[in-house]
């Protein structure tokens, strides 16, 4: 599959693909992405590598095949846009790099790009290290944790001290997740089922929706501001953005700033949050893996504490890392739309029309991966991962929509949980609920931990 492979042939009749199985009037099959979302979009596989769906009166095409998918990440003919990205525009905003498109995002890729070169990771270790050693403390009392609330502080707090040179104290860390879990749940149930004005209705669940909106947006002008306040300059993401310059030298704008923060803040704790939950789980339903982190970290540190420049070694630690994003994505959804009439996988594509695809059921598919169920951190190992089928597992991305910080949130993912697995025993305490919670991100939905120490 190449990327001229989603073009149009014009000597080639093209048909439209099928519609999938179990729509129903009015909502489409928008009732089944709200009842059970994950195993439906895991058995589209079996219908074709793309069908149709019908999401209330909006139909969209779902792509099930990795070859595809990467295809559409590679091309110019697909940019960012479709049901989900409309359903996080009151977030996300229109001129942030998560949802800009064409030469305003390449530009704001050069202007956030050299927080994140490999040779600038390092200089975020001593911040990594406190942060990671100030949790394992915190747990140290044996109580239950909430490994909610302990995920998102701790990714939040790297986050902002990381980029944004901000104290980031306790409260503000939980206004930030507490905000984003409200907004990530209410805009999946506007992407699925879009009832436009319907959501504009004084209800409890939309003026919930709306408080969190409107605190995280306040929140953000708190970080702004309190920097422009300080007259400090660090050298970091903050002081670039409110230093660059659009194309003609001309500062950019309050709202780009404004949409830039929102984009760095929901990358940097939703998804990285989300992640450290199911890293989590898996240490808790998996001591043997557990046990191997911990004879890693040991014959790597001994009896010293872990240093940022360890993590490197850690190389079963990190496979464990890449496992667990397999098999418990974080971003388990995305939509893209065309922007010219083409083609995609013998099928015509309209321009104008959405696509959907899900990370979590085409890196669960069993033609992609053996004993695909499995917990299996050894398939990442180099002769075994030149098996699995390229654009099958893509937890960053590809192309120019790749995040910028897959170094920097690999670091911190591997060196959180070598400390967590080399300090900590865990068992489910009453309540822990490991169902996934389904929104715009994917995560156990209440994970309630009892840490014991080795």
């Amino acid at each position: 599959m190449t990327v001229e492979s989603v073009r149009p042939v014009e000597s080639v009749e093209r048909v439209e693909p099928p519609f999938a199985d179990g729509g129903v009037r009015l909502l489409g099959h928008g009732w089944k992405l709200l009842r059970d979302p994950l195993a439906f979009l895991t058995g589209l596989r079996a219908q074709g590598d793309v069908v149709r769906l019908r999401l209330g009166p909006k139909t969209v095409y779902a792509v099930t095949a990795p070859e595809l998918t990467g295809a559409v990440a590679l091309s110019p003919d697909w940019i960012i846009a479709g049901p989900l990205w409309e359903s996080l525009e009151s977030l996300l905003g229109k001129e942030g790099v998560a949802t800009a498109n064409g030469p305003l995002h390449r530009r704001q890729r050069r202007t956030i790009q050299p927080a994140f070169r490999l040779d600038a990771i390092p200089g975020y270790g001593p911040v990594m290290e406190e942060e990671v050693r100030a949790l394992m403390a915190r747990w140290r009392s044996g109580e239950v944790i909430d490994a909610t609330a302990e995920a998102f502080r701790v990714a939040c707090r790297i986050s902002v001290r990381c980029l944004m040179h901000d104290t980031c104290n306790d409260e503000r860390a939980e206004r930030i997740s507490g905000a984003l879990a409200t907004l990530f749940r209410g805009m999946y149930q506007r992407m699925v089922v879009p009832l436009g004005p319907l959501y504009r209705v004084p209800l409890p669940a939309n003026r919930e929706f709306n408080r969190a909106l409107a605190d995280l947006h306040l929140l953000v002008d708190e970080i702004v501001a309190d920097r422009r306040a300080s007259g400090q300059k660090p050298n970091d993401l903050l002081t670039a953005l409110l230093e660059a310059r659009d194309e003609n030298g001309e500062p950019i704008g309050e709202q780009e700033i404004h949409d830039q923060v929102v984009a760095m803040l929901t990358a940097g704790d939703e998804s990285v949050g989300s992640t450290v939950m199911s890293l989590l789980l898996v240490l808790t339903d998996h001591p043997d893996l557990a046990d191997k982190i911990r004879a890693e970290v040991n014959s790597v540190a001994g009896d010293r504490p872990i240093a940022f420049e360890d993590v490197r070694k850690l190389t079963y630690t990190a496979n464990v890392v890449v496992e667990t994003m397999r098999l418990h994505p974080s971003v388990w959804i995305l939509t893209r739309r065309a922007v010219t009439d083409t083609e995609l996988g013998g099928y015509r594509i309209p321009a104008g029309a959405d696509i959907v695809y899900s990370p979590y059921a085409i890196q669960r598919d069993p033609r992609s991966f053996a004993r695909h169920e499995e917990f299996d951190p050894d398939r990442w190992l180099p002769e075994r991962a030149k098996e699995v089928p390229k654009y099958a597992m893509s937890p960053f991305s590809v192309g120019n929509r790749k995040c910028p910080a897959d170094h920097f949130s690999m670091a911190e993912l591997t060196l959180l949980t070598a400390e967590a697995a080399r300090t900590y025993s865990f068992e489910h305490a009453s309540g822990s609920d490991t169902r996934p919670r389904i929104g715009i991100t994917l995560r156990p939905r209440a994970l309630k931990l009892r840490p014991t120490p080795r």
